[in-house]
């Protein structure tokens, strides 16, 4: 039996869902982001239990096709912009409309009329947020970082950032050397 579940962002999740699954006795056969199958038969009572124990991680179970669909589309965000390891070699809405075999503005209406929010916006705002975590985490340029995000240029990137943002790449960047080099205040 395939499950579909929503809001799950990291890998966390996938333990979480794993772990519930075999809490609740039931058998665990594959868990993915989104979704996970256990064997069959599952008796509504243990279902029931899964869902709940799900929701208090902030995890849901769903049935709805069109729910489904969104939540794939919000994986292969996720997964292409936190978890890849090459750069896109085509634009994101021609990825997401390839992988999952639909036109791309039927995928941005359902996306749009489901999150109130476009899936452009979704996806440069996880883009945004990937830059961020490069950063602060990493000793990257701000021209390396958009080269992997698959920006057209540096200055494309420093844009997108400040419009998200409200800072420059540049000055979020020297944050973080303020941060962790002068003394605390007392």
């Amino acid at each position: 039996m395939k499950l579909y579940i929503k809001n799950m962002a990291t890998l966390r999740c996938i333990i979480v869902v794993k772990d519930e699954i075999e809490r609740v006795q039931l058998v665990c056969e594959d868990v993915r982001m989104g979704e996970a199958t256990i064997a069959d038969p599952v008796s509504s009572e243990k279902l029931e239990l899964l869902r709940h124990a799900l929701l208090k991680s902030g995890l849901e179970i769903f049935d709805d096709k069109k729910s489904r669909l969104v939540e794939r589309i919000k994986n292969i965000v996720v997964e292409q912009v936190h978890y890849a390891s090459e750069p896109l070699q085509e634009n994101f809405s021609a990825f997401v409309a390839r992988k999952l075999n639909y036109d791309y503005d039927y995928l941005s209406n359902l996306f749009a009329t489901n999150q109130g929010m476009t899936l452009e916006h979704y996806i440069i705002r996880n883009k945004i947020e990937k830059v961020k975590e490069l950063l602060l985490y990493e000793e990257m340029t701000i021209a390396q970082i958009a080269l992997l995000m698959n920006y057209s240029s540096a200055a494309h990137l420093s844009n997108q950032f400040k419009k998200v943002t409200g800072f420059t790449a540049t000055y979020f960047k020297k944050l973080k050397k303020i941060r962790f080099t002068e003394p605390p205040v007392k």
